[in-house]
């Protein structure tokens, strides 16, 4: 498999060490649109971004995917764990759905949909996360069970900013 590049091929393994790198991170500083305050994780449904509030009035800004319709969810919650390549096992929902899923699928696995880091929120069974490589596509559209997915430079970079006990709300 290859990845092409503006100028160049490159080599798969080569093009996801170059991805991963900040200078394709998706993320940016810009002026909040929201009212919260510094520290808070705010997801917008609508526009399909994670803010995480500065203060002074600026935030970073974040592709995710939201819930798929029936699946999104709204109000307040906050980070009750952070963990490092987390492994995975579907929930019953997302097994009944896909039964071929296996039941255990191990961190550092290029099949985890967790991908590089996950912080779960205090809501039965619901993260935010990154992605596969294959999943990357998603992000920016309402394609989960409920979870926020991101790409995996930005969790990183936003699993690196934030606490256990961090807010977070999720707006229309």
């Amino acid at each position: 498999m290859v990845f092409r590049s503006r100028r160049f091929w490159l080599p798969f393994a080569l093009a996801a060490a170059f991805a991963s790198s900040p200078a394709f991170a998706a993320r940016e500083v810009v002026a909040s649109p929201y009212p919260y305050p510094a520290g808070t994780i705010v997801i917008s449904k609508s526009q399909r971004k994670l803010y995480l509030q500065l203060g002074d009035g600026e935030a970073m800004r974040y592709p995710v995917a939201v819930g798929m319709p029936g699946k999104a969810w709204l109000g307040w919650t906050s980070v009750v764990g952070k963990y490092v390549e987390p492994a995975w096992s579907p929930p019953a929902e997302v097994k009944r759905d896909h039964p071929s899923l296996p039941n255990y699928i191990p961190g550092g696995s290029s099949h985890n949909p967790m991908g590089l880091r996950a912080m779960t929120l205090g809501r039965s069974e619901i993260a935010i996360h990154g992605t596969t490589i294959s999943m990357r596509k998603s992000v920016g559209t309402a394609a989960s069970y409920g979870c926020i997915r991101m790409y995996n430079e930005d969790i990183v970079d936003l699993f690196n900013r934030v606490n256990v006990g961090t807010p977070v709300v999720a707006v229309p």
